[in-house]
């Protein structure tokens, strides 16, 4: 075995022994010797790397304090003002003020279809030899009226007939009556309105007694959707939990796809085109095939998962929501509380499509829509409130033109 033997080093370059050693007079053996001397690089290098450590160990402990300071002034100016730092909160538009200074209104000449309605007077029913069919009726299921005519009602959706709305406007409870929708068993924050003596008769698919109702069935004074009270911006007047009937009047003469399409009265959209000249040429089956009249029911309510954004277009026609998918379809007439079972509308025949449910629907939805209606050129704040119903009309003023058939839209 060999003995394995260590040389000690001398570890100091500047030391005069490895100074003399590493010499230019050095000889082998001193050259051997200054092999144990270490290289002045290496001194360096490990100078070098303690003045490194040590300049890192400053700066982390510098680093570290600097940090504790800044979160400590961080806390200090979070519990002092939480705003500072929060983006500033975007500033609403007031289109209405846009809308008082937009040159789009800056006249009533602009407005093509103001005064263009037909004046057609209120007329006693029984000065009428033959009344013309008239308006909200019974549209139960399986109902047809007694009025004889001689006209059909559109059952077309209107576009397909050159028709588009030119109002919407609505009534406190309903004007027409479906069994087992709105009838005399619904309810909302004031009752239901008493039915009529003469509304009882047996339904040809119910088997029931059927009396007149203003009321959709959905009310439940212990659901806070129907009772709690909503800020109203834009509707007048309205209540949440009520029950209303929406009307949307449609016209082929009207100014449809123009700034000009929605107007108030709604006869100054219907006859916006059609003088007293051209009218007169009119037969009854052209009025019903070019005017009409979309009908649907709502109860609203407090509950933003019913909203729907645009009811200024006509009925909401949703499949998977069942609105618009049970319709009834006959002529009749304009409506409103003016007339009744004894003063009969002169605006006939016109053709009603309209839903015989009932749907809940969002307060907000309503308030979106009187929105959209203080936007339109012409002023429509004669429309942001709840109308008076009409009776309910008798047997002998309706038609007996009822569409039988369950028409599906897609």
């Amino acid at each position: 075995m060999t003995a394995e033997i260590t040389l000690p080093q001398l570890t100091n370059h500047s030391d005069p022994l490895c100074s003399s050693l590493a010499g230019e007079n050095s000889t082998p053996s001193t050259s051997f010797l200054a092999t144990m001397c270490a290289p002045a690089s290496s001194l360096k290098s490990k100078n070098s790397d303690a003045s490194l450590k040590a300049a890192l160990v400053f700066f982390s402990i510098t680093t570290l304090g600097l940090l504790i300071v800044t979160i400590s002034l961080a806390a200090n100016g979070k519990s002092s003002s939480t705003t500072a730092s929060e983006p500033a909160a975007a500033t609403a538009i007031d289109y209405s003020a846009s809308k008082a200074s937009s040159s789009f209104f800056a006249s009533d000449d602009a407005n093509v279809c103001a005064g263009a309605k037909l004046a057609f007077d209120n007329q006693l029913c029984a000065d009428l030899e033959v009344p013309g069919p008239q308006a909200g009726g019974n549209i139960t299921k399986g109902y047809v009226g007694s009025l004889n005519v001689g006209v059909v009602p559109n059952t077309k959706p209107y576009y397909q007939s050159s028709m588009c709305p030119v109002n919407v406007h609505w009534h406190l409870g309903s004007e027409h009556y479906s069994y087992g929708e709105f009838d005399e068993n619904g309810d909302g924050p004031h009752g239901n309105i008493p039915r009529p003596d003469w509304a009882a008769r047996d339904l040809a698919e119910a088997g029931e007694q059927v009396q007149d109702g203003f009321r959709c069935h959905h009310y439940d004074a212990s659901d806070p959707k129907f009772t709690t009270p909503y800020e109203w911006k834009y509707c007048e007047g309205m209540e949440v939990g009520e029950t209303y009937e929406v009307h949307w009047p449609h016209s082929a003469a009207g100014a449809c796809g123009t700034v000009n399409q929605y107007q108030t009265p709604f006869y100054d959209g219907v006859f916006c085109n059609l003088d007293m000249e051209a009218f007169s040429t009119l037969a009854a089956q052209d009025i019903a095939n070019a005017v009409g009249v979309h009908g649907q029911v709502f109860t609203i309510v407090n509950d933003e998962s019913y909203f729907y954004p645009d009811m200024m277009r006509g009925m909401i026609i949703d499949e998977v929501m069942g609105m618009g998918q049970d319709i009834a379809y006959y002529t009749g007439s304009t409506t409103g509380d003016t007339r009744s079972n004894e003063m009969c509308s002169m605006y006939t025949p016109i053709t009603w499509q309209v839903d015989r449910k009932c749907h809940l629907i969002s307060a907000s939805s309503f308030d979106k829509l009187c929105y959209d209606m203080k936007m339109q050129r012409d002023d429509m704040s004669d429309d942001l409130h709840a109308h008076g119903s009409r009776e309910l009309v008798k047997d002998d003023l309706v038609a007996n033109n009822q569409a039988r058939k369950h028409v599906r839209r897609t």
